[in-house]
């Protein structure tokens, strides 16, 4: 960690489905800024880019319900449970404004919560905002359903693959490790953030936010599926990065904060 950057605290705060485990770093300065990580992930991904951001305001990631250290629901929630979720983070942390940043899964809960909270929410960053047909929707809900498991672990072996074939440049085997044990907490219900995200119909809710979006397209399995939302805003750009991929948030921490902070500034960004 250099000079600039934040140092990181943990904390908790009730919601409506318990308690919801957060990683925060800074304090005052710009808006504060949230982040919402992938399924089946944790906050834990954006350690690094919070002590970036934190240089210059209070940054925030939290763990969706049912994932890292909050507390699952009671059953499979929907994009719009996750985005209350959040908005009992922000009453409890009395953030009266924010900018958000989703990437995945994430990405949908903040389009929802944009919706949900649209005094509130000021800037949202999306990385990767996939539009799918009826049919891909089907197909990755089968593709991406409850682990099965076996004595030999190859669940393990499976997610393990999987993470290497989608690996962006510049993330090092060890980067992927360090997060690899978040897909498997809570094997019965890890699945149900992309249940929750297959079930989002994000080409009809897309359309309806009004906020300022910056659509981040990095080179990873949604590009083209994520091309296809680019229509969809009222209000905002898409911006491919066709060398950035999976582990952007160590990879490309410096350059993905400078363009946060660019666009939350309402300063011209480059193409």
């Amino acid at each position: 960690m250099t000079e600039s950057q934040a140092s990181l605290r943990r904390g908790y705060c009730d919601g409506p489905f318990g308690q919801i485990h957060y990683r925060r770093a800074g304090s005052g300065g710009a808006r504060p800024l949230l982040c919402f990580h992938m399924s089946p992930h944790s906050g834990l991904v954006y350690e690094a880019f919070l002590r970036e951001m934190g240089a210059d305001r209070l940054a925030i990631a939290p763990d969706t319900p049912g994932f890292g250290e909050s507390d699952p629901p009671p059953a499979a929630p929907e994009i719009a449970d996750y985005a209350r979720s959040m908005a009992a983070l922000m009453e409890a942390l009395a953030l009266d404004e924010v900018d958000i940043i989703g990437y995945h899964t994430g990405s949908k809960i903040a389009v929802a919560l944009a919706l949900l909270r649209p005094a509130q929410v000021r800037h949202v960053i999306l990385v990767s905002a996939p539009v799918f047909t009826a049919e891909e929707r089907q197909a990755f809900r089968e593709l991406y359903g409850p682990d099965q498991l076996d004595e030999q672990g190859s669940h393990l072996n499976e997610r393990w693959q999987a993470l290497m074939r989608w690996r962006g440049p510049g993330q090092s085997v060890e980067m992927a490790a360090e997060h690899f044990f978040e897909g498997l907490r809570r094997p019965a219900i890890s699945w149900w953030g992309h249940y929750a995200a297959f079930a989002f119909e994000l080409a009809e809710l897309l359309p309806q936010v009004r906020q300022s979006v910056l659509l981040l397209n990095p080179g990873d399995d949604l590009t083209e599926y994520t091309r296809r939302a680019a229509p969809l805003l009222k209000n905002g750009r898409l911006l491919e990065l066709p060398d950035w991929g999976h582990g952007l948030l160590q990879v490309k921490t410096a350059e993905l904060a400078e363009l946060v902070r660019d666009f939350c500034g309402g300063r011209e960004l480059q193409a």
